[in-house]
């Protein structure tokens, strides 16, 4: 009876309020964006709809080794990717400003991709060999003006707890910029939404941040190995029963 209450709060309560609040939040955030090009209005609008989200599904969120990061300093993130609610833990408990890359196809989703655009947020299609080398380019433009870029190297959510080869765009964008890969590890997210369910359910998930990886001195014939190594550190980290 308990599952059952748990999975009917999701679907009718939680489910619902996400759509609402993506609405509501996508409509602020193109509003913001008339009176704002930077996109700092429409990421803190982001902010917001994900903090939100997060109480009401009842997700809390602990932040692990953000002392590492400096302030000054625009990063590479990359993480790994179990769960829908990866997103959104992401933009309410990352410690630092950034702008994500993602398949191009969310930017056709009304309201949610209304907000990516005039946020600043990098489309990929990774269908289009020439489109995805021009992503690369725009994101390392975005480091340069002093964004951080964050990215989900995997290419998408895997099925299984386990973190498929990390593909080499982060460690190209990272390396044509000159900034640092910081490799991020998200734990507990699978228990609270696993993978095809609609049933989300209350828990305790952590952000773990490593140590920034420099990329000085490397080309772009070093990037396969630099995002292999990346990857795994952020499989250490991410194993690791009580890291810091």
């Amino acid at each position: 009876m308990r599952e059952f209450l748990s999975h009917a709060r999701s679907v009718l309560i939680m489910i619902p309020w996400l759509i609402v609040a993506t609405i509501a939040m996508g409509a602020l955030s193109f509003v913001c964006s008339l009176f704002d090009s930077s996109g700092k209005l429409q990421h803190k609008v982001a902010v917001t709809w994900a903090r939100m989200l997060l109480k009401v599904f009842l997700v809390k969120v602990d932040v692990i080794g953000a002392e590492r990061l400096d302030p000054a300093q625009p990063y590479v993130f990359v993480s790994n990717h179990f769960s829908l609610i990866d997103t959104p833990l992401m933009f309410g408990n990352m410690p630092r400003e950034f702008r994500i890359m993602a398949r191009h196809g969310l930017w056709g989703i009304p309201f949610l991709g209304w907000h990516l655009n005039r946020a600043g947020h990098v489309p990929v299609n990774r269908e289009n060999p020439r489109e995805a080398h021009k992503s690369i380019g725009r994101a390392a433009d975005k480091l340069r003006e002093g964004y951080s870029i964050l990215l989900f190297p995997e290419g998408g959510r895997t099925r299984v707890e386990v973190m498929r080869p990390f593909k080499a765009g982060a460690a190209y964008i990272a390396i044509a910029a000159g900034v640092p890969i910081v490799p991020m590890a998200i734990v507990g997210t699978r228990s609270i939404l696993a993978p095809s369910s609609t049933h989300l359910r209350p828990g305790r998930a952590e952000l773990r941040v490593g140590d920034p990886v420099p990329t000085e001195g490397l080309k772009n014939r070093d990037a396969k190995e630099l995002i292999a190594g990346v990857q795994q550190e952020i499989q250490r980290i991410w194993e690791s029963p009580s890291w810091r």
